[in-house]
C-alpha cells in the first residue's frame, strides 16, 4: 500500500465538517479511500454519500437502511475500531462519539477530532488511552489546529495559549437585545459555516469555553494559562506565547477545509487549488479585544467548569446540548441557555476523578435535570 494512502472512517459524514471532509477527499480520491461512513438523521444525504464513495461499512442513527448497498451496517464504536481504517474523523455533534473516540484510541488510530464534547467530557480518559495505545490525536478545530501548527518544531512548552474568537454575531448586543435573539438570527455566523449546534454555541461563546477545556487536554497547558481574545476578522486562528516572550500565530482564510486537510495529510502539506488564500489587499486591519464575560455568561461557566474538573465539564456539555436544542425549537430564549446550564452546574454534586460510568451517569442526570427545569420556566 502507498504510504500516503490514508483510509478513512468519517463519523458525522452528513454534518458540516463531514461534508467538508468529503470535499477534501474528492480532491485526492486515491489518497483517501472511504472505508466507513456514520450519520445521524440525514438519510437522503447519507444514501447519496454511500452511492458516491462506496464505503464497506456504514452507520445510521435513526435505524438501519434497506440493504441495497454493498456495505455492512455496524455501530460507530465498531467503525472506529475497524482494522482497515487508518484515520477516524470524529465530526459528530454533542456526546454521540464519546465511546467511539475511546474505541479509536484503544485501536491505535489516528484520530482527527472535530467534535469538542468527547475531550471536554472525558479528556483525562481519552488522553490516557491515546498515550497507552500509541494512538494519535490531531485537532480539526481551526483554533487547535493553529496551536498544533505553531508548536511544530518547538522543544519547549508554551507559557501561554491565546485562543481567538470571532465574537459571534452578537458581540455588541445589549442584554435586552440578547434576550430577543431568535434561532434564525443566531444561526447566521459572520465568519464560519458550521452545524446548527456549534453555531449556537459560537453565538453564546460557549464554544470558546469548550475550546479552552479542549486545549488544556490537547496540549497539557493549565487552564489558567489559556487566554481568549476576540478577533472579528477570523484570520488569526490562535497564537502561542513562549518563555522568551515570542508569539507565534497561524493565519489563513476562515475555511474549515484547511484544518481538515492538515489533519488528514499531517505532517505533510499538500496543495489544494480549492482552498482559498488570504487576499492581503482586502485586509485593512487585524483587531483584538477582551471578551465580555458579563454579556456572555456561557463562556465564564465553561472556563470555571474546566477549572473544577471532574464531572462538571460533562454536566456543562449535557445541559448545554439540551438547552441549545430547546432554544432551536423556540421553547426557551437565547439568554435562558446560560441560565439552565448555570442551574445544572450549581445543583450537580461533582465527582473529582470519574470513570466512564460516572461520566455517562453525570450526562444522564444533567439532561434529565435540564429538561425538567426548562418545563417549569
Amino acid at each position: 500500500m502507498d504510504s500516503k494512502v490514508n483510509r478513512l472512517a468519517i463519523l458525522g459524514s452528513t454534518g458540516s465538517i463531514g461534508q467538508q471532509t468529503l470535499q477534501v477527499v474528492r480532491q485526492f480520491p486515491n489518497r483517501f479511500p472511504v472505508v466507513a461512513l456514520g450519520a445521524g438523521n440525514n438519510l437522503a444525504l447519507l444514501q447519496t454519500q454511500i452511492t458516491e464513495f462506496k464505503p464497506q461499512f456504514f452507520y445510521y442513527k435513526s435505524g438501519t437502511l434497506k440493504n441495497k448497498y454493498d456495505a455492512c451496517f455496524i455501530s460507530i464504536e465498531e467503525i472506529a475500531a475497524l482494522p482497515n481504517v487508518d484515520t477516524v474523523m470524529v465530526a459528530t455533534s454533542g456526546k454521540a462519539s464519546l465511546l467511539a473516540t475511546i474505541s479509536a484510541a484503544q485501536s491505535r488510530k489516528r484520530i482527527a477530532i472535530a467534535n469538542k464534547e468527547p475531550l471536554v467530557m472525558a479528556g483525562a480518559i481519552i488522553t490516557k488511552e491515546v498515550q497507552k495505545h500509541h494512538a494519535m490525536l490531531i485537532p480539526v478545530d481551526s483554533e487547535h489546529s493553529a496551536i498544533r501548527q505553531c508548536l511544530q518544531g518547538e522543544k519547549n512548552k508554551p507559557t501561554k495559549i491565546i485562543l481567538t474568537a470571532s465574537g459571534g454575531p452578537f458581540r455588541k448586543y445589549t442584554q435586552k437585545q440578547l434576550k430577543a435573539v431568535t434561532p434564525d438570527q443566531a444561526l447566521q455566523h459572520p465568519s464560519w459555516k458550521m452545524g446548527r449546534k456549534v453555531t449556537i454555541d459560537s453565538a453564546t461563546l460557549m464554544n470558546k469555553g469548550l475550546e479552552v477545556i479542549e486545549a488544556h487536554w490537547l496540549f497539557g497547558v493549565p487552564i489558567e494559562d489559556i487566554q481568549i481574545l476576540v478577533h472579528p476578522q477570523s484570520i488569526v486562528h490562535s497564537m502561542v506565547e513562549f518563555a522568551d516572550g515570542a508569539v507565534k500565530a497561524q493565519l489563513s482564510s476562515p475555511d474549515m477545509r484547511l484544518p481538515i486537510q492538515y489533519a488528514l495529510t499531517y505532517p505533510e502539506r499538500v496543495n489544494n487549488e480549492e482552498l482559498p488564500r488570504i487576499d492581503w489587499d482586502t485586509i485593512k486591519q487585524l483587531t483584538f479585544e477582551q471578551p465580555d464575560f458579563q454579556s456572555f455568561p456561557c463562556l465564564k461557566l465553561a472556563v470555571e467548569a474546566g477549572k473544577t474538573g471532574g464531572t462538571m465539564p460533562t454536566v456543562l456539555c449535557a445541559a448545554d446540548e439540551i438547552a441549545v436544542d430547546l432554544f432551536l425549537k423556540e421553547k426557551i430564549t437565547f439568554t435562558d441557555i446560560a441560565a439552565l446550564v448555570s442551574d445544572a452546574l450549581e445543583k450537580h454534586t461533582g465527582i473529582a476523578n470519574p470513570d466512564i460510568e460516572d461520566i455517562l451517569e453525570a450526562d444522564r442526570w444533567a439532561r434529565t435535570f435540564t429538561i425538567k427545569l426548562a418545563e417549569k420556566k
